[in-house]
This record gives C-alpha cells, sequence and structure tokens, in this order.
C-alpha cells in the first residue's frame, strides 16, 4: 500500500508480550518466509534435485546455521565453534541467520542441502517450515556436552552423506580425561537443580548427570512453549519439571531441594548466593560479566571443556573455604605461624601460641530456640558451608522436638542420622 521499493513484512509485534524468544522466533519465521517467496516458486522435489545434482558434480555438502543471536548466553562463541567442527567434517557454511545475516542471505536460505539448528527456541519454527517447503532436514541434537557432541557430528555426517567413523576417531576432549580423573571423584553424586531456557537446561542435565556424575535433583525452564520436552526430560532424572516465569517459584524450589550446585540464569545466579549455595550461569538472560573477553563457547568439544571449567569451579572454591574454616584452629593456619618450611618453630626460637579463633559471624542466630555447646559448634563448623545452614537448621529443630535445652555433639549426629531416613 505505501508503494515501498523493499519489501514490507507485517509483524505481530504482540508476541513479544508473551515472551522475548517466542517474539524473536515469530519474527525471524515472518522475515524467512516473506524474503523467500521468489525461491518457493519451485517445489520442494526440484530444489532436492537441484541440490542433490550439485552435489553429484562435486560440490561440498554445505549447511545453514539457524538460531544465534546477538544477546543469546555465548552465542557467538558457539557460532565460530561449531563452524570450525562442521568445516573439519568437510561441510561448507552457507548462512548463519539471524546473527550476522543481511535480507540477501535469507533470501538462499535454500540453497542449502540442511540446517543446523543451535536454538531451537529461536529456530526451530523457521527449520520446520523450510523443512515442508524446501525438503531441507535439520539437526535435532543440541552439540552441549562430549557424548552430545558426538552424536551431533553422527547426525550432521548422515544429513551430508559423509562417514562419521574417522571424524568421530580423532576427537580430544578434555573434559572427558577431568570427569574420569581422581580429582574429579569428588564430584560424584553432588546435587544439582537446572533451570534457564529450554534447549541448555536439557543439554546441561544430560551432561551433568552422565558426563559429572551429578545427581539431577530438581530442573525446569520459563521457556513454556518447550514445556513438554523438558517435562519429557525430566522423568528421565525421576524429578518434576518446574515451568514457570516466577523467580520466587524457582527460589522456593532451590530452597526446598538444597542443592550443592545451581546451574541457571542471572536471575538463578542471585537465588542461589540468598540461600549460599554455589551457582553457575548456563542459560540467558544473563549480566555482563557473562561476557568474557576469552573465548568460550558453551557448545561443541572446547564448549565442554568450557562448561567443565565453569560447572567445577563453584565446587572447588566451596572445597578450598570449607577446608579453611575446617581447619581454622590448626597452628599452620594462624596468622601469627611461621612459614611452614621453618617448622613449628618461631623465627626467634619461641613457639607461636595459636589464639582461639573467633566463632564465625554466620554461626550466630537472632531466634536461639535451643542453645549449642562449644565442642558441637566447633564440630558444626566442620561441614561444608553450603548446606551447614541447613545441618544447623535440622538439628535445632530435632533438638527442640526432643526437647533438649542444649545441643551436644551427640544431638548433632543423631540429627543427622534422624533426617536421613
Amino acid at each position: 500500500a505505501l508503494q515501498l521499493p523493499i519489501p514490507v513484512i507485517p509483524l505481530e509485534l504482540p508476541s513479544y508480550q508473551k515472551k522475548e524468544n517466542w517474539g524473536a522466533s515469530e519474527t525471524f519465521y515472518q522475515i524467512v518466509r516473506h524474503l523467500s517467496q521468489a525461491a518457493m516458486a519451485i517445489p520442494a522435489t526440484q530444489h532436492q534435485a537441484l541440490r542433490q545434482a550439485a552435489m553429484s558434480a562435486g560440490r561440498k555438502p554445505r549447511c545453514n546455521i539457524l538460531g544465534p543471536t546477538a544477546l543469546g548466553f555465548r552465542h557467538r562463541d558457539d557460532v565460530t565453534e561449531i563452524t570450525r567442527l562442521l568445516t573439519q567434517l568437510g561441510i561448507d557454511i552457507h548462512v548463519v541467520a539471524p546473527l550476522g545475516a543481511e535480507p540477501k542471505d535469507l533470501t538462499v536460505l535454500s540453497e542449502a542441502d540442511f540446517n543446523v539448528v543451535l536454538y531451537p527456541e529461536i529456530a526451530y519454527t523457521t527449520a520446520s517450515w523450510l523443512s515442508r517447503t524446501f525438503g531441507q532436514p535439520y539437526t535435532k541434537t543440541i552439540p552441549i556436552g562430549v557424548q552430545a557432541c558426538c552424536d551431533f557430528v553422527k547426525e550432521v555426517c548422515e544429513l551430508a552423506g559423509i562417514d562419521s567413523t574417522q571424524a568421530l576417531a580423532k576427537i580430544k576432549s578434555n573434559a572427558s580425561w577431568y570427569a574420569r580423573s581422581v580429582d574429579s571423584t569428588y564430584l560424584t553424586g553432588k546435587r544439582v537443580f537446572i533451570f534457564g531456557d529450554a534447549t541448555h537446561v536439557i543439554a546441561a542435565a544430560r551432561m551433568a548427570s552422565t558426563e559429572m556424575g551429578f545427581l539431577v535433583v530438581g530442573m525446569g525452564t520459563y521457556s513454556r512453549e518447550f514445556a513438554k520436552e523438558v517435562r519429557e526430560a525430566a522423568k528421565i532424572y525421576g524429578v518434576e519439571a518446574l515451568i514457570t516465569d516466577d523467580y520466587l517459584d524457582v527460589e522456593a524450589r532451590v530452597a526446598e531441594l538444597a542443592p550443592e550446585l545451581v546451574l541457571g540464569t542471572q536471575m538463578e545466579r542471585h537465588i542461589a548466593k540468598r540461600l549460599g549455595v554455589p551457582c553457575a550461569v548456563i542459560s540467558a538472560p544473563v549480566h555482563v560479566q557473562d561476557f568474557p573477553a576469552r573465548y568460550s563457547p558453551q557448545m561443541g568439544f572446547e564448549g565442554a571443556n568450557v562448561i567443565f571449567d565453569t560447572w567445577v569451579h563453584p565446587l572447588m572454591m566451596g572445597l578450598e573455604e570449607h577446608l579453611i574454616m575446617m581447619f581454622r584452629e590448626d597452628f599452620e593456619f594462624s596468622h601469627e605461624a611461621p612459614a611452614s618450611h621453618l617448622g613449628h618453630a618461631a623465627v626467634n626460637g619461641a613457639v607461636t601460641k595459636p589464639q582461639p579463633a573467633e566463632m564465625p559471624a554466620y554461626f550466630e542466630t537472632t531466634e536461639l530456640v535451643v542453645s549449642w555447646a562449644p565442642e558441637a559448634l566447633k564440630e558444626l563448623g566442620k561441614i561444608p558451608f553450603f548446606v551447614r545452614g541447613k545441618a544447623r537448621k535440622n538439628t535445632e529443630r530435632y533438638a527442640q522436638e526432643q526437647g533438649m535445652k542444649q545441643i551436644t555433639v551427640e544431638t548433632l549426629y543423631d540429627a543427622k542420622a534422624h533426617f536421613s531416613r
């Protein structure tokens, strides 16, 4: 109606009132659909025949990478990593969209042999339409974690008509070695709660459970349009999926489950900090600090290495702080102690006698129902800080129920046995 020399694409802007990802997905789909009008004049079977003829004539298989966005969590690095992986497999990259794409790029999406969908929240609707309209298959596997990356390689090789045997034989991952190493055995069985967009939550749950030995005690998403997929994944781990966009619901679930590690968005980082639980960010929405200067993909085999370091780091820090607190009264930890290589004697030959350490501030309580014996408080200090609050609360509750006026070391362990049943 305006007779403009450029395409005019009507958009349902209220879609952004539902969810940003849903709005972005709908916008991407409408733009691709309108800019593909010329290609739609040719039936899907003819598109397939043209692509097959080109490959038979010697052209390398090629694909589009769909889904990455400018504000997505590590999307730029993910594209770099997956592009490198696909290139090593002998697959050319035709178009990356929407990140970095121009309108002219979207008009030739139909020329690729298949589509690689990295972020279904953004690209699933578009990839489904391209499949129906131009006969382009698309990938279903999200390459996050070593096992998922191997499955991804098999899938793209099958779509490209390439033998994946040699490609998989060359794969090396530091994450796999570290996950099996002696230094990582203490991670086995760590209770983890996962929340974020569906793509990263489902992938993180698989990696946490099968590659790092964590116990998934809870998971959920704010992506209601992918609630079914998250619920199906939750059944694998025997947990009930939390589908909500209310951070108070998430905080209540984290407090209830008392995990030892939270994997989530920037909001879950704040929740975990309030509850004293280690946390690593795995999904948007994120803070500026989650856009590091270094190369930090989440996808691909290098992404698996980055994830391992990212998830283990908060647990390592927790362990170090726990050990410092546990041995805080040891003479070698006294601020007056000489260097350890000089032995136990002070510089002038006199033995430094350490002073009793003051009780940390987090042992204080405003509503002390029962009193704590000094030796019981000392024993409580040996419990890792990220579960110490729950241990104290349970012990005081147990003592109150038993009609005790003072908590002893024996009471502490009786309470532990009581709540472990």
